[in-house]
């Protein structure tokens, strides 16, 4: 990743990022929202989250719709809806193979297979915030991070978050 990017990831998670790979979505305002990181810290330590939001202007507004009561809705949806639950697994299919292949460019050792992919998936929908970050990064892959996309307001239109 440039300098610039790595800085402004920085300043908007108030902390050095770590595993840091690659910008994997950039927000309208031009800064970075989405990054991807290596399935593993430079320790060897797992980490099992490839894509990583990093806006705090999107992270807000995300967690308004968590706390709206909107992930419980969506959780019992996917107990009565088959076809969301099969996309549901589908995303998280996605997402693990993602993280692998990170992993194989990275020269690591994959995560093992039954280690969590990412909030909640495949059985929960326990983070929206990851839920969008796999959304933005790999467009039309999450169900539930497309609708809460949906849901947000346009985060960046009053400027960048830094």
């Amino acid at each position: 990743m440039e300098g610039k990017d790595v800085e402004t990831v920085h300043k908007q998670l108030g902390r050095p990022p770590r595993g840091l790979r690659a910008v994997a979505h950039r927000c309208p305002c031009g800064n970075p929202d989405v990054v991807e990181t290596a399935p593993r810290l430079p320790d060897g330590s797992p980490f099992p989250t490839l894509y990583y939001l990093t806006c705090p202007k999107a992270a807000s507004a995300i967690g308004t719709l968590e706390g709206s009561g909107l992930m419980r809705e969506m959780q019992a949806r996917l107990a009565t809806e088959p076809d969301l639950a099969a996309a549901y697994q589908a995303a998280h299919d996605d997402y693990v193979a993602r993280r692998d292949k990170a992993a194989e460019d990275e020269g690591m050792e994959p995560l093992p297979g039954d280690m969590q992919s990412t909030g909640g998936m495949p059985k929960r929908v326990k983070c929206l915030h990851a839920l969008v970050a796999h959304e933005l990064a790999a467009p039309g892959a999450n169900p539930f991070g497309r609708e809460a996309l949906d849901a947000l307001p346009d985060w960046w239109s009053d400027g960048p978050c830094v």
